[in-house]
């Protein structure tokens, strides 16, 4: 990828996503199979050019200030209102415009959880990684549009604090399935966010019902977007929305799934873990992936400097962090084949730990999440 003489990556490719809003509106007006535009585009399409365009290994300079990056920024800031307007203008126009049928409206809204999933659930998560509020709104909004509000407080509060570790849910274990991993994350993460935040209020004296604690926020949200769905489509229009906002969920966990899986800190006694390296993420270079997911898979600086924002993320050699084969969106469809996945990926975990931890000779415990934790995270 070109780089510009300030060694900032051009803002243009990052606003690929973008195209997949007039996709979806081709999907709502002719039905059948069009909608697979959207997984097509975001999925095949990217893979294909990640294999013609290869990796990008540019680092920019990670000191550019925030100021220079105002096109890179515009694109996470305009996501919520169109996002928005594709979700409901679909529940409305699906409910009202009565040439869908049943199937074509499932279609149709997976491939707008497609579109909230690859790139709203994306965007959240670089929004609420800022400091200034309007950011941290919109961050909010788009999850509240899927249903998974809770998603900011359980990888702020838990998933960045315990990383690769027993504590962290969406640290996905070695050997462990997809579908498995899936079940726990979405029975677990709630309640180890509801426990993050009711923590946080007791330090300070104050009740978990406190106006303070954010769950509050994400119930007022969530039941904001219901209520419209509701309003613009009924029972059906509710259930559309609730099934876009599942595959999102997907999306997303699928995600998580794969930057992290295997990879665990090394445990240093009474409950204590080394500090996050770029080797507890599995980094990715590929260039067109990383356009369509601002850099997502730039996961290991992305961990390792939480606050560096996705244009300024760095990439690590093999040297120092760990490399998928390819990008994200072949890596999440292995994943959904456990044999497969476990064919690719685990000869690879393997060599990780020869690599960076040549010392630890059972990692019985760690793979079974089996190592002790302080009281105080429990």
């Amino acid at each position: 990828m070109s780089v510009s003489p300030n060694g900032l990556p051009p803002a243009a490719p990052f606003w690929m996503s973008v195209v997949m809003l007039p996709l979806v509106a081709l999907a709502a007006a002719w039905g059948g199979l069009w909608f697979m535009l959207l997984p097509a585009y975001a999925w095949y399409l990217t893979t294909a050019l990640d294999g013609v365009l290869g990796l990008n290994t540019e680092n920019p300079d990670p000191q550019t200030e925030t100021a220079r990056l105002f096109w890179h920024r515009a694109v996470t800031m305009i996501w919520f209102p169109l996002q928005f307007a594709a979700i409901f203008g679909c529940i409305w126009y699906a409910t009202h415009a009565g040439h869908l049928s049943g199937l074509e409206k499932l279609g149709l809204f997976f491939g707008v959880g497609v579109l909230s999933g690859t790139i709203g659930m994306v965007y959240a998560h670089e929004l609420l990684h800022q400091k200034t509020a309007l950011e941290r709104w919109m961050g909010d909004l788009l999850l509240a549009s899927t249903l998974y509000s809770h998603f900011r407080t359980e990888h702020l509060l838990v998933h960045h604090a315990w990383v690769s570790t027993p504590r962290d849910a969406v640290s996905a274990r070695y050997n462990e399935g997809f579908w498995r991993f899936f079940w726990r994350v979405l029975r677990d993460g709630p309640g180890s966010a509801w426990r993050a935040e009711t923590r946080l209020l007791a330090r300070a004296g104050r009740s978990p019902w406190d106006r303070r604690n954010p769950f509050w926020r994400y119930a007022a949200l969530q039941g904001g977007m219901i209520l419209l769905a509701l309003a613009l489509g009924g029972i059906q229009g509710l259930g559309l929305f609730v099934f876009q906002a599942f595959v999102a969920v997907w999306q997303l966990e699928v995600v998580n799934y794969v930057e992290h899986y295997g990879l665990t800190r090394k445990h240093l006694g009474d409950g204590r873990y080394e500090h996050i390296l770029p080797r507890h993420s599995w980094n990715a270079s590929h260039t067109a992936s990383n356009w369509l997911l601002i850099n997502l898979q730039r996961h290991s600086d992305h961990h390792y400097k939480p606050d560096r924002r996705f244009p300024l993320l760095q990439t690590y050699g093999e040297d120092e962090a760990p490399q998928l084969p390819h990008g994200y969106p072949l890596m999440t469809w292995a994943a959904m084949v456990p044999p497969l996945w476990r064919r690719w990926m685990n000869p690879r975990v393997r060599a990780w730990r020869r690599q960076f931890y040549p010392e630890v000779t059972d990692w019985g415990p760690y793979n079974r999440g089996e190592l002790p934790m302080p009281r105080n995270a429990l």
